[in-house]
């Protein structure tokens, strides 16, 4: 079996292309349904945000194209246009590939620590609808552990910064005095929690929190002395607002260019800053055409991101040391689990073999045959039947000059050796 991590990314693809590749939370579960029924996927979990897209799956052989060819079916795109963006890490460097992903490092922003929890969803969502066996189980749960200590033992979760927080960090470098300055909030998520907050600390004037839900827009604006309302009513407090930051699960754009245009007129033409950090996006791209409007993807805020990447270099340095050290324990137990399951195959043939030799000595016995010439043809058939397989193999690895076989089974024969000698010097 092998541990195969695909997907796409922020550095990878456009936001045009990940919103194109993401899963909608209502596809989910029809979606891992569908990849762990695929022939040579044994188990597989989804984690899909708006910078990334990655499937986790335990495969078989040629598992990698079977995936490939069925993301691109399910999400309508040629496979050529998947495969120019798509990446593959297979074992070793899945494992890797995970621990960095759990940790920040592949964030677009260093060591944010919202991917974390996302991941934790994912693996939940995937253990709730079975799609996770002993392989996938034990990563997730090392994954998570070694995440854990990489956030205690480095600096690279202090002063926690986010897409949310660089999208702020514009908004204070374009308006000189938030204390002025309305924001809407559209979606009531986990980044636009911490897009309120921020904007809290940085002093904005007034906040209003548009959701799906009006309830859960009212808990959020009653944290931050805010207003709530339904997304119905976003074209009424539309012109007041010279901030507008998104982030939702909507499929369809919420802001369309029609609805920016009436609230400009009403606002007599005075400029208005968005930032669309969902994906798919809830501002239609044509709203950056309008003379008025100022309007960011998470692609753009890329500069206020790498400031924050250089400060947390050093950090990452010692994350990447620490991950370094759990892809070994990783593959060690691993190794370790491999050796139990060939030990414990092993033991079932010669147990086998045992019972057989055994019905046929009593079989013997029964019919009156001398006891001595019954025990001495078992034990000669024992050995003969225990030796086949391993001595006819080390024939064909000699002929095949395998030397490392050859190595490997000279120290297993001394070991074993070395094991008896003691065993019989044993007083007990």
């Amino acid at each position: 079996m092998t541990l195969l991590a695909l997907g796409i990314n922020h550095n990878t693809a456009t936001v045009e292309v990940r919103e194109q590749v993401a899963f909608a939370p209502s596809q989910l579960e029809m979606a891992l349904n569908e990849l762990k029924c695929l022939p040579q996927v044994h188990e597989a979990a989804v984690l899909s945000t708006c910078n990334r897209t990655e499937l986790y799956c335990v495969t078989g052989e040629q598992g990698e194209q079977t995936i490939l060819d069925w993301l691109s079916r399910f999400h309508g795109l040629t496979l050529n246009q998947l495969t120019q963006c798509a990446y593959h890490y297979l074992d070793e460097a899945a494992a890797r590939h995970l621990m960095r992903v759990a940790s920040g490092l592949d964030s677009m922003v260093l060591g944010e620590p919202q991917i974390l929890g996302q991941l934790k969803t994912a693996y939940q969502q995937a253990h709730d609808l079975q799609g996770l066996g002993g392989e996938l189980e034990r990563l997730f749960q090392h994954v998570f552990a070694v995440a854990k200590q990489v956030r205690t033992e480095t600096g690279i979760g202090e002063n926690p910064v986010s897409v949310a927080y660089a999208a702020v960090s514009l908004a204070n470098r374009i308006f000189d005095d938030l204390s002025r300055s309305r924001a809407l909030l559209i979606g009531a998520g986990e980044t636009i929690q911490l897009v309120a907050r921020h904007l809290k600390e940085a002093g904005i004037r007034e906040m209003i929190v548009a959701n799906r839900t009006r309830e859960r827009a009212s808990t959020l604006a009653q944290e931050i002395d805010g207003e709530a309302i339904s997304l119905s009513e976003i074209p009424d407090v539309l012109p007041r607002a010279d901030i507008v930051i998104t982030s939702t699960a909507a499929p369809l754009p919420i802001l369309g260019k029609g609805m920016v245009e009436r609230a400009l007129k009403l606002r007599r033409h005075r400029p208005v800053f968005m930032v669309d950090i969902a994906v798919p996006r809830d501002i239609e791209p044509q709203v950056g055409e309008l003379g008025d409007v100022f309007l960011y993807t998470v692609d753009d805020l890329q500069e206020v991101i790498e400031e924050n990447r250089r400060h947390r270099q050093v950090a990452a340095d010692q994350a990447e040391e620490l991950i370094a050290l759990g892809v070994d324990h990783w593959l060690h137990e691993r190794r370790v689990r491999g050796a139990g399951e060939l030990i414990r195959r092993y033991r079932e043939q010669s147990e086998a073999l045992r019972v057989s030799a055994e019905s046929q000595a009593l079989a013997q016995l029964a019919r009156g045959q001398n006891p001595e010439k019954v025990i001495r043809r078992l034990t000669q058939q024992l050995t003969n039947k225990l030796l086949h397989g391993p001595t006819l193999r080390m024939r064909e690895a000699s002929g095949a000059e395998r030397h490392d076989l050859i190595q490997a089974a000279e120290q297993l024969l001394l070991d074993s050796a070395d094991s008896s000698r003691d065993s019989q010097q044993d007083p007990s």
